[in-house]
């Protein structure tokens, strides 16, 4: 099934790379390197030329401990990136949690509301459930950004994921939003250990098993780092390709990566194999 966005109906059949472009002066890790809109939309072009199929535009931090932005700043940062990348032909998500900048971005032809609330933030169903064609992508977090890893998860974090997950994808459906619209992400790194992030990696399969597309978001994470020594996240491009790899082969369709080019390749010599599994 195709993920039915704005404008585009993308095709899952085969996995799908979403370039990371943040507009933040503190991502945990390209913070400021894209700030300006002139230096995000040269970023969005060079990642499209690295074979992205879908940009996701962020213009705050969500990265452990970081502080939230005021409304009118995001939106300044996001609203002129948005409007120049929704001329380049592929799909534009944004990452998001405010209903005010969905709604900004979804009026400038924005195809995906990307959110690490999973909608939870009041208005934020209904601007989505108004909208006849977005795409959403609804991601687990335990607590906020403020306070995730100061107590991380307990107990049978796949179980509780995939309940949480379903739970948000039915209350959208109950509001009149077509199931292919929606996508789940399990939150990697948003409030959970390590080891759990490993289990959401290794019981993927148990989200797919939901009937949705999984989106995995792996890249330069600093569990990658705990298991490889890896102390600097822009360090993390190898284990981070690896990472995307196995989510891919662990059933997720969509790979929000930084490293857009090494991930494409990587998947091409995935893909060759399938190939040849699938041949008589």
């Amino acid at each position: 099934m195709p993920w039915q966005t704005s404008r585009f109906a993308i095709d899952l059949a085969r996995p799908q790379v979403m370039g990371i472009v943040n507009v933040t002066p503190d991502s945990f890790s390209d913070g400021g390197q894209h700030a300006s809109t002139a230096a995000a939309l040269r970023h969005c072009e060079q990642l499209l030329k690295e074979g992205a199929h879908i940009l996701d535009i962020g213009g705050e931090s969500t990265r452990p401990g970081s502080p939230a932005v005021p409304l009118a700043e995001e939106l300044a940062r996001v609203v002129p990136v948005v409007r120049g990348a929704v001329s380049l032909g592929v799909p534009v998500s944004v990452d998001t949690y405010k209903p005010e900048v969905m709604q900004a971005v979804l009026d400038l032809g924005a195809d995906i509301v990307n959110d690490v609330w999973a909608l939870r933030r009041p208005g934020a169903q209904a601007v989505v459930a108004a909208h006849p064609g977005c795409g959403i992508c609804l991601m687990h977090m335990h607590r906020d950004p403020q306070t995730m890893q100061v107590a991380p998860m307990e107990g049978d974090v796949v179980r509780e994921v995939r309940v949480f997950l379903e739970a948000a994808s039915s209350q959208l459906q109950a509001l009149g939003v077509d199931r292919s619209r929606i996508v789940l992400d399990p939150g990697i790194g948003f409030g959970k250990t390590v080891e759990q992030n490993f289990a959401l990696l290794a019981r993927q399969q148990e989200l797919v098993a939901t009937g949705h597309a999984v989106l995995a978001g792996w890249s330069r994470k600093s569990s990658l780092g705990a298991v490889t020594g890896l102390a600097v996240a822009g360090e993390r491009m190898l284990p981070s390709v690896a990472a995307a790899l196995l989510a891919v082969v662990h059933g997720a369709r969509i790979v929000r990566v930084h490293d857009v080019a090494e991930t494409v390749t990587a998947l091409a010599v995935w893909q060759a194999m399938e190939q040849q599994q699938v041949q008589p």
